[in-house]
């Protein structure tokens, strides 16, 4: 977005002389102006710290832009490798979050939590209560719900510190099954767009990532008679597809390679590198993942060998329609038919693209920034 940035961070430690207090872990490194100057290229607005040590909770929540209405996005629980690569991943994907909900005609910011740990963890509560206490110090600025590592129960007990959560148990709860939907209808955008019909039967696609929404979606996408290539970290869950789906297995590192009209990628980004480009051989990619270009250039690369590219933040966008039809009351129907319309959108992206003759991901930026940049601009108009 061109709007000047409005980069601040903001941090919370807490102190204790307990003896079997956790030891801290190592300090975010570079200077504090390299931190700040990385909020400044991705134009946020707040980025926020907080370290609980009697749980040994360390969360940080990166709140990008909120002129269309209050941030929100999930909360991821990951073991990061470094301090730095946690935050370089909720500042990528709390702007996706912006990108996503503009696209989506949603009234909503987009902002992103991480938790730095192991998600595999059972002392969960005190946990993901000390990061409802960090969500509510800032006010109702960021709205979260689960992401990858967290659950409709993590959202629980978030919710015992703050009202500022979605996804909860007996509401919208888990939005995969939405989301799924949203990307099973991008996909046949795209093959519209690609092939000249949006029929996925006799489709070869290859799925990467079977979890919640790769498991929904090779459902969806079994159902109409496309042929499935999973993978997956977790052996279980490829089987459960293979078994269900009929879907041929590979190893994980294979599935770039495989022979499929359709690449889908469903687990976590950087995906579509200078490696994997090297050897994929589909005539699509379109998945669930978030940020799966390494770098925009990576978009550029797509474009020129003529693979189709579904920008993720637009197909997958069905899992914020989800918790937004909580935020507002809506019914289930109303959501996934929300999340639908992702098959017209796709499609308006590609017709930005031909138009101006760019790349699809430029195109979905183009979208997304020409709806904030309009509702900006009546919010300035009517100051009073």
């Amino acid at each position: 977005m061109k709007a000047p940035a409005k980069s601040r961070e903001s941090s919370s430690r807490a102190s204790s002389t307990r003896a079997d207090r956790p030891a801290p872990q190592a300090p975010l490194p570079g200077t504090e102006d390299e931190i700040f100057a990385q909020l400044a290229e991705y134009e946020h607005e707040q980025v926020s710290f907080s370290y609980e040590p009697s749980s040994g909770y360390r969360g940080i929540i990166a709140i990008h832009d909120t002129t269309l209405g209050p941030a929100l996005g999930g909360t991821r629980f990951w073991s990061y490798r470094s301090d730095r690569e946690a935050l370089t991943d909720v500042l990528r994907l709390s702007r996706g979050m912006t990108y996503k909900a503009a696209v989506a005609g949603l009234n909503l910011g987009g902002g992103k939590a991480v938790i730095i740990g192991d998600n595999k963890t059972t002392r969960r509560e005190p946990i993901f209560r000390a990061h409802g206490r960090h969500i509510q110090t800032l006010g109702g600025r960021y709205v979260t719900a689960e992401d990858v590592g967290t659950s409709p129960g993590d959202m629980e007990f978030v919710r015992a510190e703050t009202e500022h959560v979605v996804g909860l148990i007996g509401k919208s709860g888990d939005p995969s099954p939405v989301t799924a939907y949203g990307v099973y209808r991008g996909i046949k955008a795209c093959a519209k767009i690609g092939f000249g019909s949006d029929s996925l039967s006799g489709k070869t696609v290859a799925v990467q990532g079977v979890g919640h929404v790769g498991y929904h979606l090779c459902e969806l996408l079994h159902k109409e008679g496309a042929k499935l290539i999973v993978t997956d970290i977790d052996p279980a869950k490829v089987k459960r597809v293979v078994e269900e789906f009929r879907a041929q297995a590979v190893a994980p590192e294979e599935i770039y390679g495989v022979a499929a009209d359709i690449f889908a990628p469903c687990a976590l980004g950087g995906i579509i590198n200078d490696d994997t480009l090297k050897v994929l051989r589909a005539s699509i990619v379109a998945g669930g993942a978030n940020n799966q270009l390494a770098e925009e250039r990576h978009g550029d690369a797509l474009e020129a060998r003529g693979i189709v590219y579904a920008p993720d933040y637009v197909i997958n966008g069905a899992g914020l329609i989800n918790v937004n039809a909580e935020l507002n009351g809506w019914a289930p129907e109303r959501a996934r038919n929300k999340a639908g319309e992702i098959y017209d959108t796709i499609l308006r992206v590609f017709e930005i693209a031909r138009e101006e003759g760019i790349t699809s991901y430029k195109a979905a930026d183009r979208l997304a920034e020409q709806r904030i940049a309009a509702i900006a601009k009546v919010r300035t108009n009517f100051v009073v």
